[in-house]
């Protein structure tokens, strides 16, 4: 590293007022704190700075994704050889997984950091380190057969529409990345509600075309769920085998690349409980909320499959706990209060079933839900502060 800093050292002149290369100094800062802690300090003021920056803390989010990254890059392998009727060794199964799912990732940090680091140019910026995050949630929220192009689009559409308008990183009222599925949800629902496109079963990697296999059907568990014509029908895989809580838990079934795994996905959340970088209250009131609507739903609720599906069943199936463990947990669109975490996260669970139960055409509801509360997370935190506010006004009196 000490080879690399000299590097980084004897270039940094060129970059800085009055350098040849000075126009450019938001991308040479943007690289340089990224390796590096910036030595810059405060010249004036009091000012307490934190152990760890915002780039250090986004790196963390990154590490709590890859265990679900990788899994995902198993399944997609996995799911591709179960269609197509072959038998191949687990590293066959990655390696096409890998291959499918990069281009992914290319393409999303090539679109957001490149409109990142435009607007930071435009403005006379740093470059601000939110897209470390969202560029790597892209990848693991969209099915693996969408076409790059769509990626693209809808990457530049919630990073602009989404996140620049509003001022940049720590502005934004809307989760970029959840936007960026809402995008292509709304715009092209066909490569995101259509049986087949959870499973890649052409090797033409990236361009959403190729030969497919018509002989299964992949539609996830949720779909089959919110279209069955019976309330206690059985969940089946795309061969026709059975599936239950356990492989949903596990994750060996159809989905968006990154959420199938409900184990890969509470290792990542251990990783952001264990370092403080998410809230508790936030994660632990989302599966509350979930699991509470649910129960009343498979106790009162109507006579359809949606209703009658289990609770727990709920909580490891679709993007529930993708969504509970780093979505909601957003420290930027989340509540920032205490006692708002609560709140903010039991009402994203309990819509989040809500939506499901209630509204077939959206078997998912995790989405809807998380960025319908993105909206009320600043009421929710005026009102805890307004009663506080009142409570302590009241003690005051009485004294």
């Amino acid at each position: 590293m000490s080879a690399l800093k000299n590097i980084v050292d004897k270039l940094k002149p060129h970059f800085e007022k009055g350098g040849k290369l000075e126009k450019f100094h938001s991308v040479f800062d943007g690289f340089e704190t990224f390796l590096f802690v910036p030595n810059s300090t405060s010249k004036s003021g009091t000012h307490i700075h934190d152990a760890i920056d915002s780039k250090r803390t986004m790196i963390v989010v990154v590490i709590a994704l890859i265990p679900a990254l990788l899994f995902g890059m198993y399944n997609v392998g996995y799911q591709h050889y179960l269609s197509v009727g072959q038998s191949v060794g687990f590293w066959a199964e990655f390696l096409f997984g890998f291959l499918a799912v990069l281009p992914f990732i290319v393409v999303s940090y090539v679109v957001g950091l490149g409109i990142e680091f435009i607007v930071a140019q435009i403005k006379g910026h740093e470059i601000q380190e939110g897209f470390l995050v969202t560029g790597f949630l892209i990848p693991l929220i969209v099915p693996v057969d969408t076409p790059l192009w769509m990626v693209a689009v809808a990457t530049a559409f919630a990073v602009i529409f989404a996140k620049e308008v509003f001022g940049g990183t720590g502005m934004n009222i809307f989760n970029v990345a959840l936007v960026t599925r809402a995008f292509l949800f709304f715009a092209y629902p066909t490569f995101m509600s259509g049986d087949n496109v959870w499973v890649r079963t052409s090797t033409t990697f990236g361009l959403g075309a190729g030969n497919t296999v018509d002989t299964f059907s992949g539609a996830t568990p949720l779909g089959q769920v919110a279209t069955s014509p019976t309330p206690h029908a059985d969940l089946m895989g795309i061969v026709g085998d059975k599936i239950g809580f356990m492989d949903g838990f596990l994750g060996l079934i159809p989905g968006s690349i990154g959420e199938t795994s409900a184990l890969a996905i509470l290792i990542g959340a251990a990783i952001l409980l264990v370092t403080r970088i998410a809230s508790w209250k936030t994660m632990f009131s989302v599966f509350a909320g979930g699991a509470l609507v649910a129960l009343a739903f498979n106790l009162w609720g109507p006579d359809t499959a949606s209703a009658h599906f289990p609770w727990y069943n709920h909580l490891v199936f679709g993007g529930f706990a993708f969504g509970a463990v780093f979505m909601a947990t957003d420290p930027v669109t989340s509540a920032r209060t205490e006692k708002g975490k609560w709140i903010y996260g039991f009402l994203i669970g309990a819509m989040a079933i809500i939506i499901r139960v209630l509204n077939p055409g959206y078997p998912e509801g995790m989405m809807l839900a998380i960025l319908l509360m993105n909206i009320f997370a600043p009421l929710i935190d005026y009102y805890v502060v307004d009663a506080n506010v009142k409570r302590r006004l009241k003690r005051a009196i009485n004294k």
